[in-house]
């Protein structure tokens, strides 16, 4: 299986999410070739999920939330977030507002 590389994968899921009518930023850059990728949900403003992208055990990439259960708790997020960081310091840190942000990074990851 041909693995895409990061940078690809972030300036797509920006223009698609663009394209839909929503705002896309890279908060953090990662490397232009690997590295994870977290992607902060928010709609208009609330904050949504934060979901990651990982390696499965059937070995294809999935798509699980992840950090504290309240999404509303900014210092936790970003506590996870730093420690995700110190873990690869090649993350990518992506926001997206729109309104159904995890449906739209679903279809996202079905192209890829």
């Amino acid at each position: 299986m041909t693995r895409l590389k990061s940078r690809f994968l972030v300036d797509l899921l920006l223009r698609r999410t663009e394209a839909a009518g929503g705002f896309a930023t890279v908060v953090i850059k990662g490397d232009e070739t690997s590295g994870i990728i977290l992607v902060q949900c928010s709609d208009r403003g609330e904050p949504g999920p934060l979901l990651e992208r990982r390696f499965s055990v059937g070995g294809n990439y999935i798509w699980e939330a992840v950090g504290p259960a309240d999404a509303k708790d900014g210092e936790s997020r970003a506590i996870y977030q730093d420690r995700r960081r110190k873990a690869d310091p090649d993350m990518w840190l992506i926001e997206l507002d729109i309104a159904d942000a995890p449906q739209l990074v679903a279809e996202w990851a079905a192209l890829t």
